[in-house]
């Protein structure tokens, strides 16, 4: 039997946005949709409650308000959780990832990228129920991407080929997911793939088994540590092993809920929060790191420590030696991380962890103010064009994980752009109209092409701000 929750459509970001940084100009996208597309010539010919109807109508389209919601009660969020035994349920409900439920006896058939949930009761004749199908990877509506990921085909059969006998009987349910995708970048290896595994198999405390689509060795040794503190076995390569794994119960697919966050009331228990993840990644990083810092945390630390994280490239801070100086002479004891592709994910996590301050310019390694202690503080400097991104992608999590963030939009001569456009060029008085653009103009112009060097007299606002907040939480707490 297969069940299927309510489906809603879902707009679709501009799939010319390929990536985290692909979608900086999304929010001028609904601007545009609206303006444009609903009533271009509104301001003119509408009378204004006709105006507000089609207003309150467009924005329930656009941003999936539940009309139904207002007037009568909408489907329970865990309507496929609680799924009946022998059944295949699948919530298609979210923007951003289908997630199945199987449970009965589920077994793998790799070879057909399957999951056949075998029911004896259907009888020998009876091949196979409607089929569902899922690529389980949490970026839905971008489907340049999504076309890159192994779809997987589940039903349910009564017929016992040779073929789905078990050849591996696990007595603990499996997690399904693809590391394939954007995986490889720091920023969508935590948002679209570890904290949605924590979110959907937290569950199972650590008695689950992850199946996964699209293997890569280099994955499982990075975030071995995270793994091994969310599942007590190794994980399965999907694809790589041939052999027919029996469980009693799967979830294809992961739960994701916002950028970097977690929103309680749309977990499994109605309780977990971003701070039940960063004890995990305290659970899976501290042992290593704190080998580290022993000599460190031996010695009594009377002033704040700055950590500011060093890009290489692009967006690098140019004047980086001389805004270290500048932290120094404010009463910060400053250290540079410069991470590297090979760097362990543990040594990052015991340097920020151990820090009271992280500077950073916007991009993907900003993903790391997941390793920051809540109550400690986050300065980030947002170039030109990438304002909503930084704000959204990294400044409102790091909030809500109880960091004090400091964003530092810089001024047009900060940038390096300032010396390669004229005065009145969009590019520097304009950003937002060259976003609109699309995604190739935005990662040229923008995340490629520009460099920063602080006006430190300005920013020396931010780090004073952020020495006093340290100072006076210190003595708080005695």
């Amino acid at each position: 039997m297969v069940k299927h929750y309510l489906i809603r459509h879902h707009p679709k970001p501009n799939s010319n946005f390929p990536s985290l940084e692909s979608q900086h100009s999304f929010k001028h996208h609904h601007h545009l949709f609206m303006e444009y597309y609903y009533f271009p010539n509104y301001k003119k010919s509408k009378p204004k409650l006709f105006r507000l109807f089609f207003l309150f109508v467009a924005l329930c389209f656009f941003y999936d308000f539940e009309i139904q919601g207002l007037f009568g009660p909408n489907p329970s969020p865990t309507h496929c959780s609680s799924a009946a035994n022998n059944t295949i349920c699948c919530d298609r409900t979210g923007f951003r990832s289908d997630v199945c439920y199987m449970r009965g006896d589920v077994r793998t058939h790799s070879a057909s990228a399957s999951l056949v949930l075998h029911d004896p009761s259907l009888g020998k004749t009876t091949t196979q129920s409607e089929e569902e199908l899922i690529r389980p990877y949490t970026r839905k509506w971008e489907s340049c991407v999504m076309s890159t990921i192994d779809e997987l085909h589940l039903f349910v059969s009564g017929n016992q080929s040779r073929r789905s006998f078990c050849d591996v009987v696990h007595d603990v349910p499996a997690v399904v997911f693809s590391t394939g995708g954007y995986t490889g970048n720091v920023y969508h290896e935590f948002n679209d793939g570890i904290l949605p595994l924590f979110i959907t198999s937290k569950r199972f405390n650590k008695k689950v088994v992850f199946l996964i689509v699209e293997y890569h060795n280099w994955w499982v040794t990075k975030y071995a540590d995270v793994v091994s503190s969310l599942s007590d076995h190794p994980p399965i390569d999907f694809s790589g092993d041939n052999r027919t794994h029996c469980f009693p119960e799967a979830i294809v697919g992961l739960s994701i809920h916002d950028e970097l966050s977690i929103d309680p009331k749309r977990t499994h228990d109605n309780r977990t929060t971003i701070f039940h993840f960063r004890a995990l990644l305290d659970e899976a990083y501290r042992p290593r790191a704190r080998a580290l810092l022993v000599k460190e945390e031996q010695r009594p630390q009377l002033k704040p420590r700055l950590t500011i994280v060093s890009r290489n490239g692009s967006r690098a801070i140019t004047n980086e030696r001389e805004l270290a100086g500048l932290g120094e002479r404010i009463g910060f004891k400053v250290a540079i991380l410069r991470p590297e592709r090979t760097t362990e994910l543990a040594e990052i996590y015991g340097v920020l962890n151990a820090s009271d301050a992280m500077v950073g310019v916007h991009g993907a390694a900003m993903t790391h103010f997941l390793f920051m202690r809540p109550g400690t503080v986050f300065v980030q400097v947002v170039p030109l064009g990438t304002d909503w991104a930084a704000e959204n992608y990294y400044g409102e999590p790091a909030v809500k994980m109880g960091l004090k963030y400091i964003g530092y939009k810089i001024k047009q001569k900060e940038s390096s752009l300032y010396m390669e456009y004229e005065r009145d060029d969009p590019v520097l008085c304009d950003p937002e109209s060259v976003n609109l653009k699309g995604w190739e103009t935005t990662k040229r112009v923008y995340l490629d092409g520009q460099n920063v060097s602080l006006d430190l007299k300005r920013f020396r606002k931010r780090l004073v701000r952020a020495y006093e907040y340290l100072m006076v939480s210190k003595r708080s707490l005695g």
